[in-house]
């Protein structure tokens, strides 16, 4: 195996894939990307069983084969070479030589047989949508992932496909993110899976802003995630994601409406003196205004008022300030609204005149 090319062409592939080969790995294998060399292109391969990203590049004076090389190593070394270097990459027995102008390194091989790859997907449903639009989608509902929670299924985000809308959901049991976008054509039958906390991070961190299209191909199993000259597959989690839907408290009858730069920053401001362990504030609604109280064990308080439109009296409800915050961080509009059942309710939040975007934040008993 034998191919050059530049620095910056061998960079971003590098880039695409390090990320998903861990630093601990239980195979030594693990540790590597494996390398391909064929026609005139070489593609660049790392998994840890669960998540896989496949990156293909052109290069110069292919000759074909395939091996695995230390991942973390050659990504380090490809990154420390000048601007506009052009890189040598050589198969020789069992090592690896990269040269590059006066620079000359050699590297310990394994052999591509031993490399674990995920084999084809029965798929059963195809879609394609813009790049920037699947972004848009997880980025505003990932922040609600549960991490290490015992309930595993709550430890990824929810894709679900329905006629002709795709949702992206996520929970940690205190809160839930809800993002949809319509597509373009209908699917055949209504899918639900469950992506793993990694998988999402990885292919967020995938996604450019541009143009492009995504293609994405749902399995029994995986995930299967196509753009440009990256593919991107990640086991599902198998479990049963909670009915997000009877969360959202449609008949939530009392309502303020608020600009959501004001109430962002009032929260920040009053959730200085929260109490640090359960960072609750609670919101009173009165007709014309919203005022925020946050108290902690030292006595000391805080107090915000500022203007909303409502007719709500008398009604007073307490969240953790941090859920509150990340919700508003996630949705758009100049103003959001805010909709409340009781005193023992959760909060729905929404762009004003968008349902496209919703967040419920469960209440705290303060």
């Amino acid at each position: 195996m034998q191919f050059s090319i530049q620095r910056e062409v061998l960079l971003k592939p590098l880039q695409q894939v390090v990320g998903v080969v861990e630093r601990r790995q239980t195979l030594p294998v693990l540790a590597n990307l494996l390398v391909r060399a064929s026609g005139s292109e070489v593609s660049f391969t790392g998994t840890d069983l669960e998540v896989e990203m496949v990156a293909t590049t052109a290069a110069d004076g292919v000759q074909e084969g395939e091996i695995t090389i230390p991942a973390r190593k050659l990504f380090d070394i490809v990154r420390a070479l000048p601007d506009g270097a052009k890189i040598d990459i050589k198969l020789n027995s069992d090592r690896i030589a990269l040269n590059a102008g006066r620079s000359r390194f050699t590297l310990a091989t394994l052999p591509a047989s031993e490399f674990p790859t995920v084999d084809e997907i029965e798929l059963v449903e195809r879609v394609t949508l813009p790049e920037e639009v699947l972004r848009d989608l997880m980025e505003r509902t990932a922040f609600a992932m549960a991490n290490q929670d015992v309930r595993y299924y709550l430890n990824g985000m929810l894709l679900d496909l329905q006629e002709h809308t795709l949702r992206c959901v996520a929970t940690d049991g205190h809160r839930l993110a809800l993002k949809e976008t319509k597509l373009e054509s209908s699917v055949s039958a209504r899918r639900q899976i469950i992506i793993p906390r990694k998988g999402v991070n990885e292919l967020i961190g995938l996604f450019e802003a541009g143009e492009g299209t995504v293609e994405l191909e749902f399995g029994c199993n995986h995930l299967r995630v196509r753009r440009g000259g990256v593919t991107f597959t990640s086991k599902l989690i198998d479990g049963r994601f909670p009915d997000y839907e009877a969360v959202i408290p449609l008949g939530a009858d009392k309502s303020a409406t608020i600009e959501r730069d004001v109430l962002r920053s009032a929260l920040q401001r009053a959730a200085i003196l929260s109490n640090e362990k359960y960072r609750g504030v609670k919101l009173e609604l009165q007709p014309g205004h919203i005022k925020i109280v946050a108290h902690n064990p030292e006595q000391e308080e805080a107090q915000e008022e500022v203007e909303a439109d409502t007719a709500v009296s008398d009604l007073a409800v307490g969240f953790n300030v941090g859920y509150l915050l990340d919700a508003l961080g996630a949705l758009r509009g100049e103003k959001v609204r805010l909709n409340l059942r009781d005193a023992q309710s959760s909060c729905l939040l929404q762009e004003e005149g968008n349902d496209e975007a919703r967040h419920v934040v469960m209440p705290l008993r303060l």
